[in-house]
């Protein structure tokens, strides 16, 4: 017998990475949808002229790009490769969603503000970022806004998990192999579990209504990178002595924002979504600890 109700293609962008990883997991686990999962392998990003001929060949309804150049520093000398995967490649992906009037949702990042600001940052704040990423991530927003009204932006900061790279992961790593660490503790912002976020886009696409706009999510809190790792210390009950240093004495090549901390209330009020503490995802997170993926 015919399927009456044929699935939605889905087609995520950037499945290898960290976010892409855990929402592969949720994709895979639904029948909700013919998933189809682009790695850097399968739709090389930097190969901009080809980009919308191979979208076109899944004719997706719903197309998630999960995918960045997110080597902040490395960017700093790779000014053109970051914009091309950020910037250019984001661009003709938008294009090609409106013109197939499919759904777009992309994401981005708090690089895309300057840090000089003591309340969460708002969607309609002014961007300004500090950084090659920051830049070539703010282009990549205005060329969807411009090339892809009906799209959605989701902003996120201090994204972790057991995939790919990122600071709980190299926390672990340090502790277990350093007596003594130093970690910054004024730059401000929100952890975000990839977990966590990758359950709220599920949740946007299997929605009735889709209201296009940028919106920010992060976990519900704020505190340092020195706060967070000595969080991670605690759970764990590792030994390491963590001290507390500025940014000035963390030289790095790219300049990071001070403060990053998003407000999330447009997210939770649109798709009516409750935003965990990141005290509790992180602890989610270590919990599967013995059991970890990659």
């Amino acid at each position: 017998m015919m399927d009456q109700h044929p699935r939605a293609t889905v087609l995520l962008i950037g499945s290898g990475g960290q976010l892409g990883s855990e929402l592969k997991v949720l994709l895979e686990n639904s029948n909700r949808y013919h998933s189809v999962f682009l790695d850097r392998q399968l739709l090389p990003l930097d190969e901009v002229d080809q980009i919308q001929s191979r979208l076109a060949a899944y004719e997706p309804q719903y197309i998630i790009n999960a995918a960045a150049y997110t080597a902040v520093d490395k960017a700093e000398e790779e000014y053109q490769t970051a914009n091309l995967v950020n910037h250019l490649a984001v661009k003709e992906i938008a294009m090609y969603a409106e013109r197939a009037g499919c759904h777009f949702l992309s994401i981005s990042t708090d690089y895309v503000f300057d840090g000089q600001n003591s309340r969460p940052w708002r969607e309609e704040d002014p961007v300004g970022p500090i950084n090659v990423y920051g830049k070539t991530k703010a282009l990549g927003e205005m060329a969807i806004l411009q090339e892809n009204p009906n799209a959605i932006i989701i902003r996120t900061s201090w994204v972790y998990s057991w995939y790919g790279n990122n600071f709980v992961k190299t926390m672990l790593r340090l502790f277990s192999e350093k007596e003594e660490l130093s970690i910054v503790d004024d730059q401000l912002g929100s952890p975000t579990y990839a977990k966590d976020l990758a359950e709220v886009v599920k949740h946007i696409i299997d929605g009735e209504t889709w209201v296009p706009g940028i919106y920010h999510y992060a976990n519900e809190g704020q505190l340092s990178w020195y706060e967070f790792a000595m969080a991670i210390k605690k759970e764990l009950e590792f030994t390491c002595l963590l001290k507390p240093v500025s940014s000035d004495a963390y030289p790095t090549a790219a300049s990071r924002p001070k403060f990053s901390v998003l407000d999330k209330s447009k997210i939770k009020v649109t798709f009516g979504i409750q935003i965990p503490q990141w005290e509790a995802s992180l602890k989610e997170m270590l919990a599967e600890r013995n059991h970890e993926k990659r």
